[in-house]
């Protein structure tokens, strides 16, 4: 290769092996254009090998259908094209037993960095996960988790709880006193923070404590939470805050073929403001968190070996936004 591209072997080895010395444009044009004529491709496992660690960062998301994931993954993708890396996706969906498979699978590919972003419980990593993880530190790999509920590991948090008190207070300056909360199960970190404090914020502007039916975080758990609540009996005027966009997305669904009126009867608010809340209609009140950039954060997390950023730091820069729209009308 190097006497094809008419450089020094350490040339040739810097370009192809993505080193962080820096080669004159000219050289790197001249090893990239020969390895093309070549056909030659990196052997990651004898990267690996050699390093510690490959070029590879694993993320673990929980659904990789539901857009949240996906705008996470499209941060961590930048960021991983940034430095150099490559991407591996693996699914979880939500179940410890399959989370602990693929970390140790993915164990053995020696990973740079591993993320974690599926909601967890905040006793869900036993001690063989635990094991695991200290496994690929020690093999120089960094782990990243999205949020709370994962001790041990570097985070990347969100400020669901603030987030949410802000969106319940805005929700009762709107006028509305009576609200009901389409949670996931009991112990998700992420959804009991949501709750939590969306509570305290719909409190503080005079409403009532909300009834709380829990689920998950699909748009099917949503659409069967709703429909629970409207088979209790929902009071027009009412608002319902979905733990997610796609919860309350799914919630949406249900009122309409409950043949109830979102937003003239049942208001309706959501969390995350993935695309698609500014698609339906009428349009979904939420709370705007920058789910590209939680991604890009826990990438570079991974490659800086979590060396230059601190967990408060995170917390305080990721600022969450109320976003009222059309599914919250003002009440008279």
């Amino acid at each position: 290769m190097a006497r094809e591209a008419g450089v020094s072997l350490a040339t040739a080895s810097r370009v192809l092996n993505g080193s962080t010395r820096k080669v004159a444009e000219a050289y790197r044009e001249r090893v990239e254009h020969a390895a093309k004529r070549l056909g030659y491709t990196a052997n990651l496992s004898a990267q690996a090998t050699a390093r510690g660690t490959s070029a590879i960062v694993a993320l673990l998301v929980a659904d990789i259908a539901d857009p949240y994931f996906g705008k996470i993954a499209s941060g961590v993708a930048r960021g991983a094209d940034e430095a150099g890396l490559v991407v591996t996706v693996a699914i979880t969906e939500r179940d410890p037993a399959r989370e602990l498979r693929l970390v140790r699978a993915l164990r053995g590919q020696r990973p740079r960095g591993l993320i974690l972003a599926a909601s967890r419980t905040a006793n869900e990593i036993g001690p063989e996960l635990a094991d695991e993880l200290d496994l690929i530190a020690a093999s120089g790999g960094t782990v990243v988790a999205l949020g709370d509920g994962a001790p041990g590991v570097r985070t990347v948090t969100i400020d669901n709880r603030g987030g949410a008190r802000a969106l319940g207070a805005a929700l009762a300056e709107r006028g509305y006193r009576d609200a009901i909360v389409l949670a996931a199960a009991e112990g998700v970190v992420t959804s009991d923070d949501r709750l939590a404090g969306f509570a305290e914020g719909f409190a503080s502007g005079g409403g009532a404590e909300p009834r709380v039916y829990r689920g998950g975080f699909s748009r099917e758990a949503g659409g069967e939470s709703m429909t629970r609540a409207l088979a209790d009996g929902i009071a027009p005027g009412t608002v319902v805050f979905g733990i997610s966009d796609v919860v309350a997305i799914g919630a949406l669904t249900a009122l309409r073929l409950a043949g109830r009126e979102p937003a003239g009867d049942i208001a309706l608010a959501g969390f995350d403001d993935i695309p698609t809340s500014r698609d339906v209609s009428p349009t979904l009140t939420t709370v705007r968190v920058p789910l590209e950039e939680v991604g890009y954060r826990a990438l570079r997390e991974t490659v800086n070996g979590g060396v230059d950023s601190g967990d408060g730091a995170d917390a305080a820069s990721l600022a969450l936004e109320v976003v009222l729209r059309d599914s919250t009308p003002v009440r008279a």
